[in-house]
């Protein structure tokens, strides 16, 4: 007979916490330029999906971790505030949709601009892994 452990069960309120908490720490690495922090929170498979500002679909692993060194490697200072407009749990799947706002020092210049992103979240060997971001620039007033 096998014996089976029974798995911890989470409320939707634990549920949304815990991809918070993953949310966040995904802008703290961010915010950090720290690309070993943020090569935990993504998934290292080949069906992520990377859509920054202004640029193409990365896809995988190895094309999104590129474009985030390249990233860090062009960015001197950056600190990003969040405004979570929804955060939705479906078993192993989850998502958060929410405002970026950015404020970045480049040349000395002090900029500031708005984004709306959607991070999608899936469970793996019991972890919730970033496998999809989108950010796309808010132009105008909201």
């Amino acid at each position: 007979m096998q014996c089976l452990l029974p798995i911890p069960y989470l409320t939707m309120t634990e549920q949304r916490s815990e991809i918070l908490a993953v949310n966040e720490a995904f802008y703290r690495a961010f915010e950090k330029k720290d690309i070993n922090a943020m090569s935990e929170i993504w998934s290292q498979g080949t069906g992520v999906f990377c859509v920054h500002p202004g640029w193409d679909i990365l896809s995988g692993w190895k094309q999104v971790h590129n474009s985030w060194v390249k990233i860090f490697q062009n960015t001197p200072y950056i600190e990003i505030n969040t405004d979570v407009v929804s955060t939705e749990v479906r078993e192993n799947i989850a998502y958060v949709v929410l405002v970026e706002n950015v404020m970045q020092v480049i040349k000395g210049s002090r900029m500031e601009a708005q984004s709306l992103a959607t991070n999608v979240f899936e469970l793996l060997g019991g972890k919730w892994y970033l496998v999809h971001h989108h950010a796309s620039p808010i132009m105008g007033n909201r």
